[in-house]
């Protein structure tokens, strides 16, 4: 069997992320946490459907819960589980972090917050579960610029680890680009 590159495919035709379906142990209060907390809407969801689910819709992204009350068999953590903005999560933009921290207090909501600096642009990040303990963060991520990797241009390293010159992007995405450019050499030949 021949291995080909992923190089060779094009991308598929992808347009935006559509939705995220989460299983749920109770669609009706998981319903409540997204249309009260998040600003969701419940959308009509499609009656072939043979189980109990929910629809929602906002922001130029769905959410689909699908019920499944013996949840827990499958996560054997039954308690309240730490908020680790590590985790898997669901990230959203708001337009004011200190608004969010404020009606998340009044909602008795428990939440973790988090910065993130770069280059002097700095992100507040808030962190907390839904009902089923999925993480959702809030934050103000549209501060930091995109800045593909390809644009970070490769400048051999003087050592290891050192730069040879101060480059707008960091050490890690100069390693990646150095490896990058050294995969291309090694296809070539």
């Amino acid at each position: 069997m021949e291995i080909e590159e992923v190089s060779d495919y094009e991308a598929l035709p992808l347009l935006s992320l559509n939705h995220v379906s989460l299983l749920c142990r109770s669609v009706w209060d998981s319903v409540r946490f997204y249309e009260d907390v998040l600003g969701f809407v419940l959308i009509k969801r499609p009656s072939s459907f043979n189980f109990n689910g929910a629809w929602l819709y906002n922001y130029g992204i769905g959410i689909h819960l699908i019920e499944n009350p013996s949840i827990d068999d499958f996560d054997t953590v039954t308690e309240p589980r730490p908020i680790n903005p590590k985790d898997n999560h669901i990230s959203f933009q708001c337009t004011d972090v200190g608004l969010v921290k404020r009606r998340l207090e009044d909602m008795g909501m428990r939440y973790v917050t988090a910065v993130v600096e770069d280059d002097g642009t700095r992100v507040d990040q808030v962190f907390f579960h839904d009902p089923d303990g999925y993480m959702i963060e809030l934050c103000n991520c549209e501060n930091i610029p995109i800045i593909p990797l390809y644009s970070c241009s490769f400048k051999p390293r003087m050592g290891s680890f050192k730069r040879a010159a101060a480059s707008t992007c960091g050490f890690l995405e100069t390693v990646m680009m150095e490896s990058l450019s050294t995969d291309m050499l090694n296809f070539s030949f």
